[in-house]
């Protein structure tokens, strides 16, 4: 048996929401988001509101950050997304509190089944625990729960959940040491 791409459909994924307010979405991402080099981080709040996302209070949305689906994003108060990160988010990621995303860092909730000859889609949601930081560069893949206060270093490639209060490294990212927080 071999893969063959052309038996490929994503007929079953459901997108959440109609073509025409995707479509919205992308053009109000590609004026707002992408090509925006300002804050405007309450309008950028408000229209994440608009579009279905859940977001907090004060969180930060820098220029050039990309959300695929905003009715499949939540986020907790105080929370950053750096500049040029990237939410690919097919299946639901939810990030707590106080959760900085750093630029350029990139969770993605999808992927494909490379044992299937049509190389099915396949998505799991992401969820970031309080007080975490995924520092620049940054991979996170589909079904990883990143715990309450992880550091997930520059460049590293995360494949499995993170136990809480620890420093993660790498590819793929490994433990590194205990993260202590101080006044």
């Amino acid at each position: 048996m071999t893969v063959d791409l052309s038996s490929y459909t994503s007929a079953s994924f459901d997108r959440g929401r109609s073509p025409l307010l995707e479509a919205l979405w992308l053009i109000v991402r590609g004026l707002l988001f992408e090509a925006n080099p300002f804050g405007c981080y309450a309008l950028k709040r408000l229209v994440l509101r608009w579009f279905g996302a859940k977001v907090g209070r004060g969180v930060i949305v820098k220029p050039r950050a990309k959300i695929t689906f905003p009715w499949k994003l939540s986020i907790g108060d105080h929370s950053w997304l750096g500049e040029e990160s990237w939410l690919h988010n097919l299946a639901p990621i939810i990030i707590e509190d106080n959760v900085c995303v750093s630029q350029r860092s990139f969770l993605c909730t999808g992927s494909h089944d490379y044992k299937s000859q049509s190389f099915n889609l396949i998505t799991k949601p992401i969820v970031v625990r309080n007080g975490a930081w995924i520092a620049a560069g940054a991979w996170v893949g589909p079904g990883v729960e990143i715990g309450s206060h992880v550091v997930v270093t520059a460049g590293s490639v995360v494949t499995r959940n993170l136990a809480p209060y620890a420093i993660y490294q790498g590819n793929p990212a490994a433990f590194l040491r205990e993260r202590t927080i101080t006044r």
